[in-house]
């Protein structure tokens, strides 16, 4: 085990996750959240395992996590999906997760979401460019799990901006009151003002590589991560199932951007991977003036050293 860089909230650690996690006193985290390595059929530099090996192997990082949680916490995971080796059909590993999780070691499904990379790449070329047999896999599976049936959860903390014409329904308390096609009848309630829209399970974003994370890799001589978390990601959930102070974990963290959003909403963190070289890079998100587009707290002093 190795502490590669500390804050006041949170430590990135270099260690074996499996390993220490046991560190980590039972029923003390109120969020996990992580990409793991996914099941793909081309073998990638940060490791990633096949089929059934796949399964058990995420499996046993599952029945961890449940005694890790709280009661009222939660465990989401991104998921990409795979090929089966050799051939244009789906492998259903992603499918098949969520039944093991749920009926093997205890979980609630909360919720599904699908992130929608608008920057994946035409893959795999054989099937996607070549044969043009298949069109681009660009979309992830985001899995919420729970202990409870009732997580801890606020809706209201990731309200978004009301669409123009919300805006004048609340304005001009103007609404048609009638039946619409889908049965559902809108009345006056729906001109109220309740401080934002409900957002919908579906992220629509790319993963660009134009940032400064990029930036101090290259002035460092550093390898970058290829298959960085999405920062939207981790603050869409970190906002949504937990408050300041809580504690989130990201056990395969890459490039620990989960730590470096948690750090800015003001909660504990801790990041743990197997690749020192990953992490070394990951400090690269909390260098000033290094910020996310999301609101930080302004109230926490942010001052990053290297320990």
């Amino acid at each position: 085990m190795k502490k590669i860089f500390k804050t006041k909230l949170g430590s990135i650690i270099h260690d074996d996750a499996e390993k220490h996690l046991k560190k980590v006193k039972d029923g003390s985290v109120d969020l996990i959240i992580t990409s793991p390595p996914f099941a793909l059929t081309r073998e990638k530099a940060y490791g990633n395992k096949k089929g059934d090996e796949y399964l058990d192997w995420l499996k046993k990082f599952g029945e961890i996590f449940y005694k890790k949680l709280k009661d009222d916490g939660s465990f989401v995971i991104d998921f990409g999906g795979s090929w089966v080796p050799g051939e244009p059909t789906r492998n259903l590993h992603q499918f098949k997760i969520p039944i093991i999780f749920c009926e093997e070691i205890g979980f609630h499904l909360a919720q599904e979401f699908f992130w929608w990379n608008t920057s994946k790449m035409p893959t795999p070329a054989s099937w996607v460019t070549i044969s043009r047999e298949r069109i681009t896999d660009s979309v992830n599976y985001i899995f919420w799990f729970s202990k409870s049936t009732h997580p801890k959860a606020n809706n209201r903390n990731i309200l978004k901006p009301y669409s123009d014409r919300m805006k004048n329904m609340i304005k001009n308390q103007k609404y048609n009151m009638k039946d619409r096609p889908s049965e559902h009848r809108v009345s006056k309630v729906w001109a109220k003002d309740n401080g934002g829209a409900i957002p919908q399970n579906f992220f629509p974003y790319g993963n660009s590589s134009n940032d400064p994370y990029f930036k101090y890799c290259d002035e460092k001589g550093l390898k970058k991560h290829p298959a960085r978390f999405g920062p939207f990601i981790p603050e869409f959930f970190i906002r949504f199932l937990t408050d300041k102070n809580d504690l989130v974990i990201d056990p395969f963290a890459g490039s620990c951007t989960t730590g470096a959003v948690a750090e800015q909403l003001a909660r504990k963190w801790l990041c743990i991977d197997l690749d020192e070289d990953y992490l070394k890079g990951a400090i690269g998100r909390f260098k000033d003036p290094y910020k996310f587009n999301i609101d930080i707290d302004e109230n926490i002093e942010y001052n990053f050293k290297l320990k």
